[in-house]
């Protein structure tokens, strides 16, 4: 049944979905090398979405529209805020590149970038199977077309190919474990599932046999290992703004998906699928960051660390449930370190690819580690900036990158479990050997003889939100209560509904 309720939950993707079409044919009639007019009425578009989000999410209540098929929770609508925030900031840093390498003959960089967040925010507010896929795609497709943008660059239609045939592989996977999980249970809505693996009516090993599919196809969406071969190639080989896109925003909804299906629907099965993921975390943080130690190219080695960044965020979601025993305190501690991690990780990430981006200039990519030596003799700022996320990412305090780390830490140690002890003595140990290549990347910007001599220019737009990002990284380390407490109370009134 469609009533009012439903309208009301998909609101703002119907505010999204009207404005993409809009933005592609005003498009039409702009000429403008920059494309300003379709550039400022995405932004406007994006800054509304964001703000009807966090309306959404501050009110705090949970309701389905469309017969169960949508839900509107805080933790859904404050993802869907960050996500829009996201993509903002991903266009501000990603213009003047895009602009300089011939990828705003058209408004396809804004157009797609829309329907990949409107594919973001059907998969975070999707609460039946087929909704979840459905926004899964659109995402996906138009991350596709985005990889592929400069038709010209051999490399980058490379790393579109292998985008394209190792998502479509890994779709085929998540699809196959969702028609298994539907065939057991008679039920695509998440919360009918729910009941029926509750009920302990089904047979366990058809279950168990979906979940492994599912868990695959989700590893892959997050780039853990072994589902993690894309990422690499995926973040060299597109343009820079693009592998910003596909860097930031997409980890939120990735994440949202992991939490409906494995908690929202197959809770019951956690100490199934918690084993999944303590492999997979482990391997992430194994490879992530020894395969990180050998790279020259920046953005591949962000890429790795990227792995082994999400190794943390599977340790969060594996420790919600302890020996089989449902615990809510437990399960919102959990559950809310890993939304805390990859938030703050979205914002450092924008931050990093922001400086690289900024480097760049006509020509010239700047996505060597080598290109970074004596960045702070030509640009104090922009080396500061980048020194804090590179610092934040290997968990320096007193920046944000220790404070999520620290929250996942103390998740997995509370449960007292001596595995799950085990797991944390472990990442400890992956984060001292992760910290070695980022500090080799601070060590070429302060103390090696700079290589290049181009003046470093960027708009004001980019200047601004580029050093409030770095700031914010420095403030939310020292005072990161008020954001662990909104991911706190969201998890909790999702858990609850």
């Amino acid at each position: 049944m469609i009533d009012n309720i439903s309208w009301l939950a998909i609101y703002p993707e119907i505010v999204l979905l009207v404005m993409a079409c809009v933005i592609a044919l005003v498009d039409l009639a702009i000429h403008s090398p920059r494309r300003t007019g379709t550039y400022v009425l995405t932004l406007l578009t994006l800054g509304v979405v964001a703000l009807l989000e966090g309306m959404y999410a501050s009110r705090g209540t949970t309701f389905y529209g469309f017969g169960n098929m949508i839900v509107s929770d805080a933790m859904g609508n404050w993802l869907k805020c960050f996500a829009a925030v996201a993509m903002m900031m991903t266009l501000v840093y990603g213009r003047p590149y895009a602009g300089d390498r011939d990828m705003l003959r058209g408004g396809e960089l804004f157009t797609l970038s829309l329907f990949s967040l409107l594919g973001m925010f059907i998969m975070i507010g999707g609460n039946n199977f087929l909704v979840l896929y459905l926004g899964l795609e659109l995402l996906t497709l138009s991350s596709y077309a985005l990889v592929a943008l400069r038709r010209e660059d051999a490399t980058a239609t490379e790393a579109a190919m292998k985008y394209f045939v190792l998502g479509a592989m890994a779709s085929g996977f998540l699809l196959y474990g969702l028609s298994m999980v539907y065939g057991a249970t008679g039920s695509l809505d998440i919360g009918e599932v729910f009941k029926a693996v509750n009920s302990g009516q089904i047979r366990h090993q058809v279950l168990v046999f979906g979940v492994v599919f599912i868990v695959a196809g989700l590893a892959f969406k997050l780039g853990a290992v072994p589902f993690h071969m894309w990422v690499p190639d995926v973040y060299e080989g597109a343009p820079t703004v693009v592998t910003l896109l596909i860097a930031g925003a997409p980890k939120l909804a990735a994440f949202a998906i992991v939490m409906r299906l494995l908690v929202d629907a197959l809770l019951p099965l956690a100490i199934d699928w918690q084993q999944m993921l303590a492999v997979l975390a482990v391997g992430s943080l194994l490879v992530g960051n020894l395969a990180a130690i050998a790279q020259t190219n920046l953005k591949r080695m962000l890429a790795y660390s990227t792995i082994s960044q999400m190794g943390f965020v599977l340790l969060g979601l594996m420790s919600g449930v302890i020996n089989g025993t449902v615990d809510a305190a437990t399960a919102q501690a959990a559950y809310s370190a890993s939304m805390f991690y990859v938030v703050t990780y979205v914002l450092t990430t924008l931050a990093a690819f922001g400086v690289i981006l900024l480097l760049a200039r006509s020509g010239f990519e700047s996505d060597n580690i080598a290109d970074m030596a004596g960045l702070n003799q030509r640009s104090p700022l922009y080396a500061g900036i980048l020194a804090i996320c590179l610092f934040s990412m290997a968990g320096v305090p007193p920046l944000v990158g220790f404070y999520s780390k620290l929250a996942v830490l103390q998740a997995l140690v509370a449960s007292g479990d001596a595995l799950h002890i085990g797991l944390a003595v472990f990442a400890v140990m992956m984060s001292l050997i992760g910290a070695f290549y980022y500090l080799r990347v601070v060590k070429v910007m302060y103390f090696d003889a700079p290589v290049q001599t181009a003046v470093i220019s960027a708009p004001l737009d980019v200047r601004v939100i580029l050093t409030l990002n770095g700031a914010l990284l420095f403030v939310l380390g020292i005072l990161p209560g008020g954001l662990m407490a909104l991911c706190s109370d969201a998890i909790l009134r999702s858990l609850a509904s």
